[in-house]
């Protein structure tokens, strides 16, 4: 489950211990809230870096080996610091601007987030636990980010213009490919089965396997027939590695195919979708993107994708501009730990 997404890379959740006075006893009896860094006329305390880093700190604890605990945790120690500095300095310039965000904002964000991770709130929680990280931090850091976004609003963001020469650079480098004449370009997708545990089970339970594994492969082929997008469907259904790439295994010359490939592939078109065919892993089948005389392919029509890279090529300018605004923010500040 990917559920940062739209947590931007200041947010790096970390944690540190500091350990007052000079002997245990004192250690248990009492513990000084003392002032671990300043930022600007603000100051951050040795509890507020407890309450940000404590369920990390305690994973740390729990699983880091003993002879790597306090590398990680002089390391996290700074990660935290860090995210807390970054964000006094937010809201510092964000009241500055007469800017502020209500616990409504961030109840609508935080169900977003659910949303788009298609989670509930239960199952959202048990994650952030698992990666050591506590509800309040969380919707500290999403109020801190929704801050951020209204002062890159302001400051940056009307001036960030994606041209269409932009768009169609970034198209031209990741999305079409140079294929050699003779050689092939395919989208795979492939159903696999498990095979019997035992000898005795052996030829009833691999019969029933593969008979599973076809009928499978061919509802796969028959929605790509249909006219369904291969790329969307080898994501969601193929068992091969390609799936995580939509199904992409490159180009292939002739001599470098399989038999079942060169088979299945050998009277294609560009855009055609082979047979099912059997082999040693499963039932695979394939599409034919760029085949023979070779050119230059696209992974996508230009339409199809212009928005999404439009999309991509913002969010990276607009990565690149909250570093820079940030570190203008630093610099300008008085910081000391």
């Amino acid at each position: 489950m990917r559920l940062f997404a739209i947590i931007s890379p200041f947010f790096v959740i970390a944690c540190c211990l500091v350990v007052l006075g000079t002997t245990a006893t004192d250690c248990a009896s009492e513990i000084i809230d003392k002032v671990v860094a300043q930022v600007n006329d603000d100051v951050i305390t040795l509890s507020e870096l407890e309450e940000e880093g404590g369920p990390l700190f305690a994973k740390i604890r729990r699983e880091a080996p003993a002879d790597e605990r306090q590398e990680a945790l002089e390391m996290v120690r700074d990660q935290v610091l860090n995210a807390l500095v970054n964000r006094k300095l937010i809201a510092q310039e964000a009241a500055k601007q007469g800017i502020s965000v209500s616990d409504q904002e961030v109840d609508e964000a935080f169900n977003q987030v659910l949303a788009a991770n298609g989670a509930t709130r239960e199952e959202f929680l048990g994650e952030l636990e698992q990666n050591g990280i506590g509800e309040q931090t969380y919707r500290r850091n999403l109020k801190s980010q929704l801050l951020q976004n209204k002062l890159l609003m302001l400051a940056v963001r009307s001036k960030i213009l994606i041209t269409d020469d932009m768009v169609l650079d970034y198209y031209h480098d990741e999305y079409t490919k140079n294929v050699a004449e003779g050689s092939f370009y395919l989208l795979q997708i492939g159903v696999g089965w498990d095979e019997p545990e035992t000898a005795q089970q052996s030829t009833a339970a691999l019969y029933q396997a593969k008979l599973d594994a076809r009928k499978r492969a061919e509802r796969i082929h028959k929605l790509a027939l249909a006219g369904q997008d291969f790329r969307d469907l080898a994501r969601r259904f193929s068992d091969l590695p390609s799936a995580e790439e939509g199904g992409d295994i490159g180009v292939f010359a002739e001599d470098e195919m399989a038999d079942y490939m060169k088979t299945a592939v050998a009277d294609l078109k560009p855009g055609d979708i082979s047979d099912i065919v059997e082999t040693p892993f499963g039932y695979q089948f394939f599409q034919l993107l760029s085949g023979g005389s070779g050119g230059i392919v696209s992974k996508a029509p230009y339409e199809t994708v212009k928005e999404q890279i439009r999309e991509e090529l913002y969010r990276e300018t607009m990565q690149e501009e909250y570093e820079a605004w940030l570190k203008r923010l630093r610099e300008a500040a008085y910081i000391r730990k």
